[in-house]
């Protein structure tokens, strides 16, 4: 198999056995492997007897919604026939998922799941309650391969997990650290200032990017802070991810603190008002550009790029890929930003936000076990975790739809443009590149490959990424699987709205008795109850004792 980055790989193991779940400022990286050779696709050869044949149907979500299924005469169903004597009936479910829902719960009524289907989370609890969906604990020893590799994090396993037994395979999602803060080097270095390292630092040199022109244009048109109110989801809502860095210099990233001994809502513990009144402060004095709240995502990215504020929280592919950074290139040609660890609050906290692990759920019907396909099932998935499946299935044919280089990275060097693995002609045949991606070295290096400024300097996405997955995290992926209340719509809005009207209100200082108010408010709105449902969910998973 491939060659397993073993350091990164064992501290990963290791870092996923030690977290249980939001409020801890942790440091969790993403799941990382080096794969280093690829094999050229291996003619199938004959199989022991003893292996029975099997018809496995599968509904997959690809890799490119607009791309065509894998054609008949794709070389997998012919490997997978051969070699595994496995007949891989596929579907590409195409849509959204309201599509996809729609398409799972007609097959569930008619009692006719496939054997092996992705699935969204709501869709997934409610076949898992009508006995449709098979627990895969007893699977898991028979693909020890992909077990290892897509199937040991302890907090992502969770997600699947009722009562103690696994329901689905969690495969690994979305890179969880992505986003983070950076800074403008050239403007300390313009300025003379160093990096900060506390709030209080880090507001210092706000005020010097707002007010010393450290563009030295000699307007006064820089701003210390950028922000939108970008929403995530339960887990961020208030203030949005954006302002996760001064949140966590309190304890307080995100909704939810979601640690054994800290359970709750976080606006309920009394530091998340000493956190708002950081960003109202910040609003007071015109740190920050004025119209953040009413900013979107295009927005806010078209104004960073004009090169108008020095500290951001940002995504890394969004800030340092070739197509996103070239029009920052263009603007500010001596421009460069640079990682900022999240700063320290006045506790000695500090967290760049939240590190939720998401999941692609796979799952299993019991129809399939019940009809004696579990043991084939497990021996398709261990073969697509293996070199031969893991470069078929996610790069396509060596030689023909990529190459690699002298140290072991894909390479289109000597391939054919028209039968490159990423030209759109070839879509169809890495459709399930994402049921084999696990955040390789291969798979990033091969998505965020290094460029060059118009200057000349070297940018390189990946260390950017490195850089943020090093901080201080909050881990919260247990807060993926709190269902909202029944009236989250009402409680969403007066959360949202009231938070922000007191960052946001520069004429009148926040009062402990208007935040008293606020709380009630929102108790008034049955946070009580909803926080009484969240425990009994996250400890049926597992997440609380």
């Amino acid at each position: 198999m491939r060659n397993i980055s073993k350091h990164l790989f064992l501290a990963v193991v290791i870092m996923a056995l030690l977290l249980s779940a939001c409020g801890t400022a942790t440091t969790v990286a993403p799941t990382v492997a080096k794969a280093t050779t690829a094999p050229d696709v291996v003619q199938p050869t004959a199989e022991p007897t003893e292996i029975q044949p099997a018809t496995i149907s599968m509904w997959a979500a690809g890799r490119v919604s607009e791309a065509d299924d894998p054609p008949a005469d794709w070389v997998v169903y012919d490997i997978l026939e051969e070699k595994l004597k496995i007949t891989l009936d596929l579907v590409v479910m195409k849509g959204g998922n309201d599509d996809m829902n729609q398409k799972i719960n007609t097959a569930a009524a008619a009692n006719d799941l496939p054997d092996l289907f992705f699935v969204n989370r709501d869709a997934w609890y409610a076949l898992v309650g009508q006995g449709m969906i098979a627990p895969v604990d007893d699977l898991l020893p028979l693909m020890p391969t992909r077990t290892a590799t897509h199937y040991s994090d302890p907090n992502r396993n969770r997600l699947v997990t009722i009562d103690g037994k696994m329901y689905g395979l969690p495969d690994p999602g979305q890179i969880p650290t992505t986003d983070g803060l950076v800074i403008r080097k050239d403007w300390l270095d313009k300025l003379g200032l160093a990096m900060p390292k506390t709030l209080d630092e880090l507001i210092e040199v706000a005020r010097a990017f707002t007010n010393d022109d450290p563009d030295g244009n000699g307007k006064n048109d820089t701003y210390g802070f950028g922000a939108y109110p970008e929403m995530a989801g339960v887990p961020e809502n208030g203030l949005g991810r954006r302002f996760d860095y001064i949140m966590g210099a309190f304890g307080v990233s995100g909704m939810w603190n979601v640690t054994q001994d800290g359970f709750g809502m976080n606006v309920y513990n009394p530091a998340f008002l000493d956190a708002l009144k950081v960003v109202r402060q910040i609003n007071v004095e015109g740190l920050i550009t004025p119209d953040w709240p009413t900013l979107k995502k295009d927005d806010f990215r078209a104004n960073w790029k004009q090169g108008q504020w020095g500290i951001m929280r940002e995504n890394f592919a969004a800030l340092s890929t070739k197509s996103n950074y070239k029009d920052f290139d263009a603007n500010n040609p001596e421009g460069e930003w640079v990682v900022l660890p999240p700063p320290t609050g006045p506790a000695g906290l500090s967290s760049e936000g939240l590190s939720n692990q998401s999941a692609r759920i796979y799952a299993i019907s019991q129809k399939a076990i019940d009809e004696g396909k579990g043991e084939a099932i497990a021996r398709f998935l261990d073969w697509t975790a293996g070199d031969e499946g893991y470069y078929l299935l996610g790069f396509g044919v060596k030689g023909e739809n990529y190459n690699l280089d002298a140290n072991g990275y894909i390479t289109l060097e000597g391939i054919d443009p028209a039968k490159a693995w990423t030209a759109k002609e070839m879509q169809p045949y890495t459709q399930l590149g994402n049921f084999v991606y696990i955040f390789t070295d291969v798979e990033l290096k091969a998505r965020y490959p290094e460029h060059q400024t118009a200057n000349g300097r070297t940018i390189k996405p990946l260390d950017f990424l490195a850089g943020f997955t090093a901080q201080n995290w909050t881990e919260c992926t247990a807060s993926g699987i709190i269902n909202p209340p029944d009236n989250w719509g009402d409680l969403q809005t007066r959360y949202n709205e009231g938070i922000q009207a007191f960052v946001l209100d520069v004429d009148n200082e926040i009062t402990q008795e208007a935040w008293d108010a606020f709380l009630a408010d929102l108790k008034g709105l049955g946070t009580d109850d909803w926080v009484a449902d969240a425990r009994d969910i996250l400890t049926g998973a597992g997440y609380l004792k």
